[in-house]
């Protein structure tokens, strides 16, 4: 083949006459390419093998759909809650199905394409020269054509079947990574902001007024439905331990006890200093009350992205962070002195109840725990 340099270019009104294939030639010529190879996988049209090889595509790539409205079917009203055990029935399968249905999408569409570019796609074996120079008008236009003509020789525009598929399957998995990201915002949490299911609050809080209750300072024992209850008696000097809310209407209640157990925002570190640390404790204004002498109680979620700061150092009393490697000093309110934290842990104001001898809650949190927010001022 000659070089681009021995090919006559045509002139404007010459381009503007010639069909396709004739730009095809043309481009093929300028960009000093030579097709060696360009065989047609199906040089007899409408055979059995090609339409089976046709369903088999489309099959794939109906698959890929299937799957994609199963994953998103899954994960939005699949039953994603904690249940008990013994109760737990479907939930159990949430997971699970989330993996298999997007995993089978994703193979789906992936082998499906395989399939087309293999069955379909003409085998082109192809000798470039190379060559420098930028594109004039004339280069534009005949690389588009090659695109067309590239497209017309895989047969891509009379396979409505295969186009369906493709075109349904690869919109509904467009939507399950969409899904994805905004899952989280399907719920509102601002749909009742007075109570513990809003960011505001957490299982800590109880709305004032009548038939409000104490809400004590429970351990987990491992057991979900026995409720052990924390005294200072129970804890030495420079230890801590894990706590959750507990009420007494919710004695007996399986359901409530470990929901109380499971609910993100729940757990609070109780620490107990020793005699020589407490005398350099520095407290945060307006929460001088918060402690109980030597006793403090502290959010378990980190304020920088909410994982659970609970490696505690007695020698140092530091409170660390496993994810992100943020540290706490105890000894100021908490306050973050290492990694990328820049807010204080939030302090759960606590007393010792007078009748039993257990330590409750005096309030919620008076800011909300864990990561920023968008409505959050700090």
């Amino acid at each position: 083949m000659s070089d681009s340099e021995d090919v006559r270019v045509p002139s404007d009104e010459e381009l503007a006459t010639m069909d396709r294939d004739e730009l095809v030639k043309l481009g093929l010529q300028l960009d000093g390419v030579e097709l060696v190879e360009y065989d047609d996988p199906w040089p007899v049209k409408g055979t059995r093998a090609e339409r089976r090889a046709e369903r088999m595509v489309a099959g794939w790539f109906a698959l890929g759909l299937i799957a994609s409205i199963a994953f998103v079917v899954v994960f939005i009203w699949w039953p994603w809650q904690y249940k008990l055990p013994g109760d737990q029935g479907k939930y159990l399968l949430y997971t699970p199905l989330l993996g298999v249905t997007l995993g089978v999408a994703v193979l789906a569409l992936g082998v499906g394409a395989i399939a087309y570019v293999k069955k379909f796609v003409p085998h082109e074996v192809a000798i470039q020269q190379r060559h420098d120079g930028q594109s004039s008008e004339v280069d534009r236009q005949t690389i588009l054509a090659e695109f067309a003509d590239a497209g017309n020789r895989s047969t891509i525009a009379r396979r409505s079947l295969i186009k369906r598929t493709a075109g349904a399957a690869a919109g509904v998995f467009g939507l399950t990574l969409v899904v994805l990201p905004l899952g989280g915002l399907l719920k509102n949490p601002w749909a009742n902001s007075n109570s513990n299911e809003s960011l505001w609050h957490t299982g800590w809080y109880e709305p004032p007024g009548p038939g409000a209750e104490r809400v004590f300072l429970r351990k987990d024992t491992g057991d979900p439905s026995e409720v052990a209850l924390v005294s200072p008696a129970d804890m030495d000097a420079g230890a801590m331990q894990t706590v959750f809310p507990f009420r007494e209407s919710e004695r007996g209640n399986a359901d409530k006890l470990y929901a109380a157990l499971t609910e993100s925002d729940n757990p609070v570190m109780l620490i107990r200093l020793r005699p020589t640390d407490s005398a350099q404790v520095v407290k945060r204004k307006g929460q001088e009350d918060f402690n109980y002498g030597d006793y403090y109680a502290y959010t378990k979620i980190c304020s920088h992205l909410g994982c659970p700061v609970s490696l505690f150092e007695q020698q140092t009393n530091r409170i660390l962070c496993p994810c992100h490697q943020s540290q706490f000093n105890t000894l100021e309110y908490c306050k973050p002195v290492f990694g990328p934290a820049t807010r204080s842990l939030a302090q759960l104001p606590i007393a010792v109840d007078e009748a039993t001898g257990y330590f409750y809650a005096r309030h919620d949190f008076i800011e909300a725990v864990g990561p920023a927010f968008w409505e959050r001022s700090s």
